[in-house]
């Protein structure tokens, strides 16, 4: 599986690491939009779980209790999250191109105006890398690692051989712990036969299980479905 379909895959199953941790799941995000994907999965902290266990202990509490939380689930997307964010700063730190800096006092004053803008709106790209915030969403690092894999437009240069293998380890690491805590990877691949290609010509795998929604993956174009269908080409 090259990176490309590591991350789309992980992206893919991230809602069923949700469902399976009792948090509120989030269905077909991928169609959102980048900015609205975010809004809907950014409503989860560590500081909510813990009050969430702690009303969940408390036996004095009387009547409808919040879900229990899959402690072993919330780790490993704790984990991934980690993972992936230190990839991306370390990645972006290597590869992202330093904003255009503010005119000078020595600048021509009568294209002072014009300089400062390129500046803040070169400063304020909503795809570069911010260091040192607390650590985004799984998704967004997954799908802002994934525009550099893809060489994406952007202040960026063009990763390295060596560069893109990190990225790569870091992504097969984060998807084998995701599938790991789903247990799709014990019972995960059905391949189906030459009567069911990829319309690009490539084999179709199908996996799922253990609380996860079935998906289809193409070994050809890496294109991603589920029963919803097309997540990704």
């Amino acid at each position: 599986m090259n990176t490309n379909t590591t991350l789309r895959t992980l992206i893919t199953l991230w809602p069923d690491l949700h469902t399976a941790l009792g948090d509120r799941p989030i269905h077909g995000a991928y169609g959102l939009g980048l900015r609205a994907y975010l809004a809907a999965i950014d409503h989860h902290d560590p500081a909510e779980a813990a009050a969430l266990r702690a009303e969940e202990r408390d036996p004095s509490q009387l009547g409808n209790r919040p879900v229990p939380l899959n402690l072993a689930i919330y780790d490993t997307m704790r984990a991934i999250e980690a993972a992936l964010a230190h990839c991306a700063e370390v990645t972006a730190a290597a590869v992202q191109i330093e904003p255009v800096p503010l005119p000078g006092p020595d600048w021509p004053a009568a294209d002072q105006a014009r300089r400062t803008a390129v500046s803040r709106a070169d400063l304020a790209d909503r795809r570069r890398w911010r260091f040192g915030r607390s650590t985004p969403p799984a998704t967004f690092t997954a799908l802002w690692l994934l525009a550099r894999v893809e060489r994406r437009p952007g202040p960026f240069r063009v990763l390295t051989d060596v560069q893109a293998r990190y990225v790569r380890a870091v992504a097969t690491e984060a998807l084998a712990r995701a599938q790991a805590a789903l247990d799709t990877d014990s019972n995960r691949m059905t391949e189906l036969g030459e009567q069911h290609p990829c319309a690009c010509g490539g084999r179709i795998e199908v996996y799922g299980g253990a609380g996860a929604t079935p998906c289809a993956r193409c070994t050809g174009c890496g294109a991603l479905w589920t029963e919803a269908g097309v997540i990704a080409a």
